[in-house]
């Protein structure tokens, strides 16, 4: 990615009111965020090795942290956004969801749409079976790798 894309990136994610901007292009990954912790306009990029070892959680030392964390992970196959944006269970505000609980769904059905930079991207099911859960409201935002859907 040329230094000129770079700067308008930053000064875009500086104007405006997101607060993290990732972009991937060929094997490059950028990642702009912006945060009180952080010095305004930071640029951070990373090999997708890096990105990998960053999203690992940190192992805990305290057993009794461990007990709690194991019984709240669900039973099922997990569906996981594939994208940053807004997370809506139909297509228009009037209209049906596409899955409730207990719906059964085959591979590519429909679960969702994610709204990304004005883009409606509808998101498919990986998995065969029926919906246990749905861990995220109607017009939440929702981060990259977030669960979406439990399907046992």
């Amino acid at each position: 990615m040329d230094l000129r894309k770079l700067k308008t990136l930053i000064d875009l994610v500086a104007e405006s009111d997101i607060a993290e901007l990732e972009v991937t292009e060929g094997e490059g990954k950028v990642r702009i965020v912006k945060s009180s912790a952080m010095p305004q306009n930071q640029m951070v990029m990373m090999h997708p090795q890096q990105m990998h070892q960053q999203m690992m959680p940190a192992a805990t030392t305290a057993p009794v942290a461990a007990a709690p964390v194991a019984a709240a992970i669900p039973e099922g196959n997990i569906v996981k956004s594939p994208m940053v944006g807004t997370f809506y269970r139909s297509a228009n505000p009037g209209s049906a969801p596409f899955v409730d609980i207990g719906k059964s769904i085959n591979a590519g059905d429909t679960l969702c749409i994610i709204e990304a930079m004005k883009l409606l991207n509808e998101i498919e099911s990986d998995f065969t079976g029926s919906i246990k859960q749905i861990l995220v409201e109607n017009g939440q935002p929702v981060e990259y790798g977030q669960p979406l859907f439990i399907i046992g």
